[in-house]
């Protein structure tokens, strides 16, 4: 995984919210409004966490309209797998990375 999206994912998972949210939709696809009732938190701020997790690529919505004619979106899990480990790092950020030589200490032209 890049430097970049690894950054967004665990940034966006870095909230209880979220994770809340993450593992609701883990058990099953559900609703806004429903959900909202489930995690106890209001329709707007699920919105607004909703948001970042499908923009972080963690979950999907998909509109649908009801028996009743209602347009209601319904949100699940995308699937991911997270294996974080200091070479996981590593490796995402190496393409960041250059190769210069950074002098230790006590060789010429490191700073004093």
């Amino acid at each position: 995984m890049p430097a970049d999206r690894l950054a967004r994912v665990l940034g966006t998972l870095a909230n209880p919210h979220r994770l809340g949210v993450v593992a609701a939709l883990a058990r099953r696809r559900n609703y806004v409004s429903r959900l909202a009732r489930e995690l106890g938190i209001s329709r707007a701020l699920l919105q607004a966490h909703l948001r970042r997790l499908e923009a972080a690529g963690l979950v999907m919505g998909q509109l649908e309209i009801s028996s009743d004619g209602k347009a209601m979106k319904f949100y699940e899990v995308t699937p991911f797998a997270l294996h974080l480990t200091p070479q996981s790092i590593a490796d995402a950020l190496s393409p960041l990375t250059t190769h210069e030589h950074v002098p230790e200490d006590g060789e010429k032209g490191s700073p004093q």
